[in-house]
Formats: structure tokens, sequence, C-alpha cells
């Protein structure tokens, strides 16, 4: 059962209620509590977006709802002047699920980071995709665990050494965007916390979609992990590696446009000189494609020493979602007003045990 189907006004992917009176401002959505992360942390410059970018959409702030794990990035509901929890470790997409199925008049927005989502709350993250609860899920990525003082993460490079690593990993780290395309994620981007322009539209297009939609913002941690990000921030060096994604239009990157992505054999994608590839045969950028085959290959290109990194919007395809489907499944029930309690609880499956 839909927003629609229940007499709610909708706005792209929000269930939305009649805005207020008057236009809302980014001080509207700032609590009245100290933001305490460390000088420097890029989660201030992603809360910044996030606040200021909240009132386009036209939702009142007691329908809009933060829910988090555990980490750094999960004080996030603490400094939102709307609803939110500080819930568990990795639970946070568990959580957002039942809220989200049992409230479709909610925008329900997930806050997690690279440890939190990707280790101990890996299997929620990816039961979340796979079933298209309409959730909006902000995977902040420092590669490093900060709260806890700088132990290596599931994203931190093979050889980093850390508290829990002191001869260096040995882990192969996760990718997060291929990661949730391999859970068929039906809308998926990713940003850096410095950008504020690209973070703000990949925000607005995952806020309008319905279903599932996860965000991968590369964040910088100054203490346990500074620089991880820095080459993505230097003018010159952003031009040669940023290849940024954008819908109907080739891609192609570089100071003057001159590397581009071309398909290879086997489906796969990869780098090279205009001048050598030839403009025809540059891949234009379609993140609707249906089959994840193509916005995976774009998720393989460059390698974790972000020597080539894709931003934008990867994949946005429209698939029912879990919570729409619950709904209609209660909905049915009740309407089948089945009176016989002992028939419902034995069903077909029942035998005597003599």
């Amino acid at each position: 059962m839909t927003a629609t189907d229940l007499g709610l006004p909708t706005a792209g992917g929000l269930d939305l209620v009649p805005g207020t009176d008057e236009p809302q401002k980014a001080k509207d959505y700032k609590s009245d509590q100290e933001v305490r992360w460390c000088p420097g942390c890029g989660d201030y410059v992603v809360l910044n977006t996030i606040q200021s970018f909240l009132p386009t959409l036209g939702l009142k702030r007691e329908n809009i709802v933060f829910i988090s794990g555990i980490g750094c990035s999960s004080r996030f509901p603490y400094y939102m002047n709307t609803y939110g929890m500080h819930s568990i470790h990795g639970r946070a997409p568990a959580i957002a699920t039942g809220l989200a199925t049992t409230r479709p008049d909610l925008s329900v927005w997930v806050v997690t980071g690279d440890g939190d989502a990707l280790s101990i709350g890996g299997n929620h993250l990816i039961h979340a995709l796979r079933r298209n609860v309409n959730l909006k899920i902000l995977l902040f990525n420092n590669r490093i665990y900060g709260l806890t003082k700088g132990q290596y993460s599931p994203t931190s490079d093979p050889g980093t050494v850390t508290k829990s690593t002191p001869m260096g990993s040995l882990d192969t780290p996760f990718n997060p965007v291929s990661l949730a395309l391999g859970a068929e994620a039906t809308f998926v981007g990713r940003a850096l916390d410095s950008d504020r322009k690209g973070l703000t539209e990949v925000l607005t297009a995952a806020a309008q979609h319905r279903g599932s939609a996860l965000v991968e913002i590369y964040q910088n941690c100054p203490i346990f992990n500074d620089g991880a990000f820095d080459v993505l921030k230097d003018n010159d060096e952003a031009s040669r590696r940023i290849i940024p994604l954008r819908s109907g239009e080739p891609v192609r990157f570089g100071p003057e446009g001159e590397y581009g992505v071309t398909a290879t054999g086997w489906g796969g994608l990869e780098v090279g000189k205009v001048s050598e590839i030839g403009e025809d045969n540059l891949v234009v950028h379609d993140p609707t494609i249906a089959d994840t085959a193509y916005a995976f290959a774009l998720s393989r290109i460059g390698d974790q020493h972000l020597n080539h990194t894709p931003t934008g919007i990867f994949r946005q395809v429209t698939r029912p979602t879990y919570d729409d489907q619950v709904r209609a499944q209660l909905e049915q029930a009740k309407q089948a007003r089945t009176p016989d309690l002992q028939a419902l609880l034995r069903g077909k499956d029942t035998w005597t045990v003599s």
C-alpha cells in the first residue's frame, strides 16, 4: 500500500504532509546540542550540507527521522532538529525498516559509518538494500574506526598500521558502492564531504527516490586517518582522478576533458585518452539501466588508491518497495477478515501426534 493509496500527498520518493506556513531555513534544522566532533572532521560539512538542503524538500521537521548506529557519524541525530534515534551497533537499518514499514508518512534516514555498516552491521545493510525498503542510507566512509580510537575498518587500505593491526592490515577492503549494487540497491551514489555542490545534488536525488538509496560519502578523519582523500581535494589531482557521472552525457574527465571511459570485453569498462578511444566510443552514462552490470563496472573503475574515482549517481531504477508491499499484504489480510483464529494458527501444515 503506497502513500497515494492512503491519501497522503507525495513528491518524488517522499511521503509528504502539508508544509509549514513559512519557508524553512537551515537554522530550523539545527538542534540546541553542542556539535562535538574533532576539529577538522568531515562530518561538519556533511551536517551543514544536510541542514541546508532539507528545507527544499517541503517536509515538516516532525515527519523526518534520522536513525544511527554506533560511531562518530552516529551522533548525527543529536544535532538535527527532527525526530531521531541513536540506536545500537550495526542495527540502524533493521530499526529503520520497522519505522518505514509502519509509518509511510515519514522520511526515514539512516546515518552510519564504514565500521558500523560494513562490519557488525553488514548483514542488516545488505538485506535492507535487497528488500528495497524506502530508506535513505548515508554511509560515511573515513576508512578507519574513529570513535574507538583508530582501529582498521572494512574499508581500510591493505597494509594500514593501526592499534589493531600493528604489522599492517591483511584484509581486502570492501568497495561500498560495489557491495550495494551487488545487493540490488535501486539507488546508489557517491560524493565527497568537501564537494558541497556534488553532495547536495546526490542527496537531493536520493531523497526523491522511492526505495532503498545508499550514498557513500568520502569523509576525512583528521585524527586517525588524516588525508585519506587528499588527492581528490587537490584541484590539479582531482581533475585527473575524479570521474563525474552525469546522466545522458559521455563519461569523460580531466583538466581539458581529455580522458574518457569506454567499454571493453566481458562487460567491463576502462579509462583511456579520448584522442585514442574516439569520442564516438565513449560510454554515455545512464543510471536507469535495469541490469546492475553497467553500474557495477563503473564502481570497479580505479582502485583503493583513488587513481580514478567516479562520483555521482551510479544507479537509479524503480522497483516495488518492501514497505509498500507489506502494507498491501496487511490490507489484504484485513479485507479477508478470517474469523477462525484456530484455523489461522493451524494453517495447512499441521499434524496430530498420537
